[in-house]
């Protein structure tokens, strides 16, 4: 069930210059159930398009920022019923592309983000639940929910209207984590047994051992 005002940001603007192709367009397995475990003969598609499931379940739109790769993009983004967004310089790096997925939440009239990478794995539909859950109950002191897995933060992280001002006011070549660690007073932490949230694909070999887990 979404969270009403909640909107998706997967940033997949990057070159995948160590993976050798768009890591976007991997084939990837569809997850079997709430065990979280993958069934590798049923493939879902794309990580790209499982990741647009996994936050279309919980958010009420889902904002793809593409790149160079737009083009490329289009066909799996739109048939998944996100929308896609360009970042007109992506060679600025992946803050700006975090800065033009935000400017089109407000544009949007939300004023809350999921916030995820196209390398980072769809987590399981209970890590979702509970991140979900505790961005939902949080107070007006906290601007973030982070999900941490064996003391490592990861991906997506929930973001409210205060953290989006804050990382919309820093300069494009600032990165999420300076400001995160900067108002880290405001960000609630919340453990979870899911290696998946801490987990990148950047080269092939991260592809094939990734596919493993579950």
């Amino acid at each position: 069930m979404s969270l009403g005002g909640l909107s998706g940001i997967i940033l997949a603007a990057g070159e995948s210059s160590r993976m050798g192709r768009d890591k976007a367009l991997l084939a990837w397995p569809k997850a079997a159930g709430a065990s979280g475990g993958f069934a590798i003969a049923r493939p879902a598609g794309t990580i790209l398009s499982a990741a647009i499931q996994a936050l279309s379940d919980y958010c009420d739109m889902v904002l793809v920022v593409a790149g160079q790769n737009e083009l490329a993009l289009r066909g799996v983004v739109y048939g998944c019923g996100a929308s896609l967004v360009q970042n007109p310089a992506p060679e600025r790096g992946q803050f700006s592309s975090l800065q033009t997925g935000l400017h089109e939440v407000l544009n949007q009239g939300r004023d809350a983000a999921m916030v995820t990478l196209v390398d980072r794995p769809p987590p399981r539909e209970e890590t979702l639940s509970v991140l979900v859950g505790a961005f939902a109950s949080r107070d007006h002191s906290v601007w973030a929910v982070v999900p941490e897995y064996s003391g490592k933060h990861g991906h997506p992280i929930l973001i409210g209207r205060e953290m989006i001002e804050a990382f919309l006011r820093a300069p494009s070549t600032a990165n999420a984590r300076e400001i995160e660690h900067a108002n880290q007073g405001r960000v609630r932490y919340v453990a979870v047994d899911d290696p998946l949230v801490a987990l990148n694909v950047d080269t092939p070999q991260d592809y094939d051992s990734i596919k493993s887990i579950g």
